[in-house]
């Protein structure tokens, strides 16, 4: 018997997003990818996430095997692909990330990705632990999705 859902709406933390640039982050976070791609979800991501996966590359780069055309292939697919879809960061969203900022989470790339994830009503998938203590223990909104939450309701849509 199959259910019908409204596609998963999420904002991809950069960890998710450093896989299609040719840079490999780990089991979980490929896992959570097949899992995205299987449900037919809707994919955003953000600038600021592209911005950061340079700083990824700037210090992997010189001391790892690396891609450079790997690189540049996923970065086109990600952006002119149509898969993806950009968020626009207005100046609610920088507002409310330094916001959070000012209550005292310092990371301002998670700060401006979770602020975009509550503006936009989307899911922000991250393996970001940290952040997810500082939401509950500020008892802001919960938009935060970790890979064993998608594959735990990947798993129950199944059935």
């Amino acid at each position: 018997m199959s259910s019908r859902h409204a596609p998963l709406r999420v904002l991809l933390d950069t960890s998710f997003i450093l896989p299609s640039l040719g840079i490999d982050v780990g089991k979980k976070v490929s896992k959570s990818l097949r899992i995205l791609a299987q449900r037919s979800s809707e994919i955003h991501y953000s600038s600021f996430s592209l911005l950061e996966s340079l700083w990824v590359l700037a210090r992997i780069a010189p001391n790892a095997a690396f891609e450079a055309e790997s690189y540049r292939k996923g970065l086109r697919s990600i952006m002119e692909s149509g898969r993806y879809k950009k968020v626009s960061e207005d100046s609610t969203i920088l507002n409310e990330a330094f916001r959070i900022y000012r209550l005292g989470h310092k990371d301002m790339i998670d700060n401006i990705l979770y602020a975009s994830s509550t503006q936009l009503n989307l899911k922000l998938l991250t393996l970001d632990r940290d952040l997810k203590e500082f939401i509950h223990a500020k008892r802001l909104r919960d938009t935060l999705l970790s890979p064993d939450q998608l594959a735990s309701t990947s798993s129950a849509s199944k059935r």
